[in-house]
């Protein structure tokens, strides 16, 4: 172990329990051992993805929210024991490793930040339906909060009814059976789920969403109610020393929310109250962003409410938050922000992180991007996947067959993250590699995609990428074009066809003569003037023009042809809701509904609902789309038996398209 990182790789205790170090993966929806949304129960498949991870140094280990109620069935775990078949076992072997585990305990999704599925709205709208599905979807259980007539935040024409006192007291007791269950499975801790990201307990202790008059609404310790109820039977049903946590948010940074001054109150109330520590989160769905980074969001951009918390109560405090630069980490623990550093996302891309920083090879971190795949796939009712990371939750299903010592000769044609990911698992089976990439350096698009001003992670997946190809032997040859010629230079095994994809000029009038493109901006190959139109309100449009409008002294103005911008970005809500967010406060002007008619050197003409507008500029940026470089195709069909096209000279996708077919072309090679 280099010394430069021992101040994460320390004990220290939460309550009785000691932690071996300071590295904490947080819960992440979709990595649950027990799965009570469906309800399903113990999630065997897990097992993979938590032993690995235990193996590589993590100190603790909070899997996914495990609600107390199910939303289909509407049955309560409690009263469901058998749930926890198989978690005993599994957390007998991760002990093994020394790290812990501690459950986080919910109430779901029940309240107004219900996620609706499209039967929802024609069930809700339906009476007799309402009543036929409720032994499945008991939506009077789901639809409550705090108060009664609470719009849902994802739908508000729908809305919430008020929890009764009844109600209340069975979601208490629920909470404390429940964390008996988990020590009775040998968990060695809970984390009560409780004032964060405007859930049903944060419903209460939140005064915009709190209209109660009885004991639980009116004044914070009214409010807080609800939650020291639920830790004080927690307590009075376990064990003495048991551990809980409670997870929390003490200032939500929307307006009308909480501030961190009544949160300052919250954390030393919760203390009071006897929990062993807390876990600071900021956010709640109304800026999703803010509590689940995203692309955007800047390293360590919860510190702020951390400090302001650690500052004030003497239990340990964890956070996370962007804090996957090894160096940051260490600096919060030193500093002594954190007790502990949690890490969500990162620990999906690269189970080996504490490993890799304890040894100091930083370099060989594979970065999360922070592009939330991984979270669209949970919320749309799937497992977890990472787009940089190809094994994540399928450990055991997708491994690279190891070298055999077999010799296989590869060409890979292009050297962005399609080409990259096929020439890294190449040479992990003992292959020789030449890969072709016509610029003078690898990256492809990626480093368009990572141009914007706060798009950095991009930027390091690259460095990572180049670095592993250099590291394991990669022939790469730089300013190298694939042709006809060159391609049947060897007998080649195989041929990866990853050539990317590149930007097209659409027909119309004095767009090709007058407009640069999005990615030599994004590359600084063009610059930009005072006045920006930019064509096209996808993703490369719109990072475009906030990239521009955030210097001083320029504006840029989107002119998108469908009734919306980011209408077929296809990514995740929260960066979506972040990207927004940028566009409003960089000021970025959005004419949406408009096809682009005329671009001259100084102007742009559109129409617009029957009407034709000019608009003066001094620079137009081209963000239509892009087209796949596969024009090698055929030709590679006719002279080699094993040819694959991937990531964007299939179409123009996303990275994790790019980085998972490279991976798997190479990994079901014989």
């Amino acid at each position: 172990m280099t010394n430069y990182y021992e101040s994460l790789f320390t004990p220290f205790h939460i309550g009785k329990c000691e932690i071996k170090n300071r590295v904490v993966l947080c819960a992440m929806e979709g990595t649950n051992i027990v799965d009570w949304m469906m309800p399903k129960g113990f999630v065997k498949e897990c097992r993979d993805y938590y032993i690995d991870r235990a193996q590589n140094n993590v100190g603790l280990m909070i899997p996914g929210m495990i609600p107390m109620r199910s939303m289909i069935g509407d049955k309560w775990l409690y009263k469901n024991p058998k749930a926890f078949k198989g978690v005993k076992n599994l957390m007998d072997e991760i002990h093994t490793y020394g790290s812990k585990v501690f459950f986080q305990l919910g109430t779901g999704f029940a309240g107004r930040n219900f996620t609706f599925m499209p039967f929802m709205e024609t069930l809700m709208d339906n009476k007799a339906l309402v009543t036929l599905a409720k032994p499945i979807f008991n939506m009077d259980a789901l639809m409550v909060s705090a108060s009664d007539n609470l719009p849902n935040v994802w739908n508000p024409d729908y809305k919430t009814r008020a929890l009764t006192k009844d109600e209340i007291d069975e979601y208490i007791h629920a909470y404390a059976e429940v964390a008996y269950l988990c020590k009775q499975h040998g968990v060695d801790g809970v984390e009560v789920h409780a004032v964060h990201e405007g859930y049903l307990l944060d419903q209460f202790t939140t005064a915009y969403t709190n209209n109660r008059t009885d004991e639980y609404g009116g004044s914070l310790e009214n409010r807080m109610r609800f939650t020291l109820e639920c830790i004080e039977a927690i307590r009075a049903n376990t064990p003495k020393g048991f551990p809980i946590i409670v997870k929390f948010t003490p200032h939500q940074r929307v307006e009308g929310f909480r501030t961190i001054e009544e949160g300052i109150e919250m954390a030393k109330i919760l203390e009071k109250a006897g929990v062993d520590a807390l876990h600071v989160d900021t956010g709640c769905y109304e800026e999703w962003f803010q509590a689940i980074t995203t692309i955007y969001s800047d390293y360590g951009h919860k510190l702020d409410v951390h400090k302001a918390i650690k500052d004030v109560v003497s239990v340990p405090v964890l956070g996370d938050g962007k804090l996957v630069i090894p160096e940051t980490a260490k600096q919060v623990v030193e500093e002594g922000t954190l007790d502990y550093v949690g890490l969500g996302h990162q620990m999906l891309a690269d189970p080996y992180w504490p490993t890799k920083v304890k040894k100091g090879n930083e370099e060989d971190i594979t970065p999360c991007v922070g592009c939330n795949e991984c979270l669209m796939g949970g919320f749309v009712g799937k497992h977890y996947f990472c787009a940089v990371n190809p094994l994540c939750y399928a450990e055991k299903d997708y491994p690279l067959p190891a070298a055999d010592g077999t010799v296989k000769d590869i060409l890979v044609i292009g050297g962005g993250p399609a080409g990259m990911s096929a020439a890294i698992a190449a040479k992990k089976r003992g292959w020789n590699v030449d890969l072709m990439e016509k610029a003078d350096r690898l990256g492809g698009t990626l480093w368009a995609a990572g141009g914007a001003k706060n798009k950095y992670d991009v930027i390091r997946l690259i460095k990572y990428m180049a670095k592993q190809c250099e590291k394991l032997g990669v022939n790469i040859l730089l300013n190298t074009e694939a042709t006809e010629a060159n391609v049947t230079a060897k007998n080649y095994d195989k041929v990866i066809l990853a050539a990317g994809s590149s930007p097209f000029t659409p027909n119309i009038e004095g767009m090709k003569e007058n407009a640069v493109f999005a990615c030599d901006y994004l590359t600084q190959k063009a610059t930009v003037g005072n006045n920006v139109v930019v064509i096209g309100g996808g993703l490369a449009g719109t990072e475009s023009a906030v990239d521009i409008a955030m210097e001083e002294g320029k504006s840029a103005t989107v002119i998108e042809m469908l009734p919306d911008i980011l209408a077929v970005a296809n990514h995740c809500l929260n960066n979506d809701q972040h990207l927004r967010k940028l566009v409003k406060t960089s000021g970025v002007n959005v004419i949406a509904g408009a096809k682009v008619t005329k671009v001259a050197s100084d102007s742009v003409t559109y129409e617009k609902d029957g009407e034709t507008f000019t608009i003066p500029c001094d620079t137009v940026v081209n963000a239509v789309g892009f087209r796949a470089n596969n024009q090698l195709e055929d030709f590679l069909l006719d002279h080699y038996d094993d040819v694959v096209v991937v990531g964007d000279a299939v179409a123009p996708r996303k990275i994790m398209t790019a980085v998972h077919e490279g991976y798997h072309a190479i990994r079901v090679m014989e």
